[in-house]
């Protein structure tokens, strides 16, 4: 199945062909604009020349920092954002072989995806729901429980990058979540 969330073909194509690069793209989506983030793997496999977790965790830190802050960077912050992706490249690499994949594909329960996901640098419980409905909802990766894993992310509509599929489905949700931030600030105010 085809990801359709950056935007930019080429960008959609990578996500859609690498595990770990869909994987980096939820890494970076945090205080950055969802497509751009998801866009990043693109970009350092453009300037990197591959996206192998080996690779990326073996490369000299501040060289790989230099070229993801490199403009466009990969994230607004850029070099925070590399040692994070070489972090991430190294768990990839030692826990799982390198195959992002394998962080998915032999799991018996959505609640045990949920924990190994939680378990990656840069997740959080929020983020793991997001990336397993993802995985869910746009890559058929269902183990037993993971509505209940997820939450309110397994219901249909537009809350999340997980279901972002078209540039209209990505206005949905960009229009849902100002929804739930003005929601928050009149309970507040």
């Amino acid at each position: 199945m085809a990801i359709h969330i950056t935007g930019d073909a080429d960008a959609d194509e990578v996500l859609t062909d690498s595990p770990f690069a869909l994987l980096v793209g939820m890494m970076l989506d945090q205080q950055y604009p969802m497509e751009h983030a998801f866009r990043g793997p693109h970009k350092v496999l453009t300037r990197f020349g591959t996206l192998d977790p080996a690779a990326i965790a073996a490369a000299d830190p501040e060289e790989f920092a230099t070229l993801c802050s490199t403009p466009p960077a990969i994230h607004r912050y850029g070099r925070s954002m590399a040692a994070r992706l070489q972090s991430l490249a190294a768990l990839v690499e030692t826990e799982y072989a390198g195959d992002a994949a394998g962080i998915w594909t032999d799991v018996a329960t959505g609640q045990e995806l949920l924990q190994r996901v939680m378990a990656l640098p840069g997740f959080g419980k929020q983020k793991a729901q997001i990336f397993v409905a993802l995985l869910a909802k746009q890559l058929d990766v269902r183990p037993d429980g993971w509505q209940q894993a997820v939450g309110a992310y397994a219901e249909e509509g537009y809350r999340s990058v997980a279901d972002v599929t078209d540039p209209a489905s990505l206005q949905k949700v960009r229009d849902f979540k100002k929804a739930k931030k003005a929601e928050a600030k009149a309970k507040v105010g």
